[in-house]
């Protein structure tokens, strides 16, 4: 009766997953990690745009990131199911460090942008194993009742980071002129996660996993291919974790505005590139406020209901941003936009954690990382793309109206289909991770 008595004390704590030690080592290291990690994205894009002055070099830099991704995300996450995920972590945060290091070196040396997009690939290939270690480990280091706790505040620091990452890059850069101190403070920052990581005490059956030393005994195809199918054919299965990737990816790659928003600062809202900053971290700023609030309320007692309805409100937002003209109301619809969002983050990501057995974790969360870069990046393709087809007909204002706002109605729709596609998803309640 006393454990019962203090899992529902533990649901409303907002700090539950604070007072948890594994927790603080993994939630303080990563917070620096992640700063690190937006710095440099900021700090690459800057530097790229200097030495080819060509907006197309930055689509190459995406697409540099995002390749590793996409072809290794499958058997990364099997070796992750296989081997200690702890292990994982802490070598995937020493390989982001040892890139920043080589990235400073190149910058510093101004070796050229090829050097820069082939070490942008080698953190792509750290990313692909680093994800799914990160994701899967931490339903094993803290107790099922906080892990809704701790996806919430994980939230909350990812969306910190975002905010103040590139504020300190864009200042490191305005006082040295250079990109390279960039990089040396985020490989510090991923270094010190690495070192926080080393500190994390693993329950007794994670310890059994097979050391990583053992990776090499894992990558034969006789062995790597069914369990990159295994994970696979899981979220097929699974068809409340099917509906709920389904419904981000359909999201991410119909309501994202992200990739308009210099046309909308410019050549719509009429502000300078501190308004455009301003664009940007709206979202952030309501997804940070959103996860406080999270924190501070026990777990959704509808899940599924809250998910959907979420996702549908981030469509509805987009659908206002693209019409508004008003500078102040495009802030603020950006800012509830990012809040309503963070609620389909933290439902999925709890949903994705809860509804799969330990053993595939790694695998399921590989999959979920595919749909979200795939996502990320033809979202801003198929933005640009009708944008510029609208263009035609309506100008370069009305053609991003009409890329902004048919994503919005798209997002709203697919959210109909899915809840009448899987109605599984309806009708979720409480998520329990055991």
């Amino acid at each position: 009766m006393s454990e019962l008595i203090a899992e529902e004390r533990a649901r409303h704590d907002p700090y539950a997953a604070l007072r948890e030690p594994n927790y603080r080592f993994f939630a303080g290291g990563w917070l620096f990690a992640s700063v690190g990690l937006q710095m440099q994205g900021t700090a690459l894009a800057w530097e790229i745009y200097e030495l080819t002055h060509d907006p197309f070099m930055l689509g190459i830099a995406g697409l540099a990131r995002v390749l590793p991704v996409c072809v290794l995300a499958l058997p990364a996450g099997q070796i992750v199911d296989l081997v200690n995920r702890k292990h994982v972590l802490v070598a995937t945060q020493i390989a982001f460090a040892l890139a920043s290091v080589l990235l400073t070196l190149a910058s510093f040396h101004h070796a050229g942008v090829w050097a820069i997009l082939g070490l942008v690939s080698v953190t792509g290939c750290a990313r692909v194993f680093n994800g799914p270690s990160r994701s899967s480990l931490l339903p094993q280091i803290v107790p099922s009742h906080r892990f809704h706790n701790a996806v919430t505040w994980n939230s909350g620091l990812f969306h910190f980071s975002a905010m103040v990452g590139p504020l300190i890059a864009g200042g490191i850069i305005w006082l040295t002129g250079s990109a390279w101190p960039v990089y040396a403070a985020a490989g510090a920052g991923c270094l010190f996660f690495g070192l926080c990581a080393t500190r994390i005490r693993l329950p007794e059956s994670a310890r059994r996993s097979a050391p990583l030393r053992d990776i090499f005994r894992y990558i034969r195809p006789s062995i790597l291919v069914p369990g990159m199918l295994e994970g696979v054919a899981y979220v097929r299965r699974e068809k409340t974790v099917l509906g709920a990737l389904m419904l981000d990816l359909f999201a991410v790659l119909l309501g994202g505005a992200t990739a308009l928003l210099p046309v909308y600062a410019k050549d719509i809202l009429h502000v300078d590139a501190v308004g455009l900053g301003a664009l940007k971290a709206a979202p952030y700023v309501g997804a940070l406020l959103m996860a406080v609030y999270l924190a501070h309320r026990p777990p959704f007692r509808k899940a599924g209901r809250a998910l959907l309805l979420s996702v549908a409100a981030f469509g509805l937002c987009i659908i206002v941003f693209g019409f508004s003209r008003s500078f102040i109301l495009s802030v603020i619809i950006l800012a509830l936009s990012g809040a309503v969002d963070n609620i389909s983050v933290v439902v999925r990501h709890v949903l994705v954690q809860a509804r799969t057995p330990d053993a595939l974790r790694g695998r399921v969360s590989a999959v979920n990382s595919v749909f979200i870069e795939c996502s990320n990046e033809l979202g801003a393709f198929e933005s640009g793309g009708v944008a510029r087809l609208g263009e035609l007909w309506l100008g370069r204002v009305g053609g991003a109206t009409l890329s902004v706002v048919l994503g919005g109605f798209g997002t709203i729709l697919v959210v109909g289909w899915i809840a009448r596609k899987w109605p599984e998803l309806r009708r979720l309640g409480r998520l329990e991770v055991h």
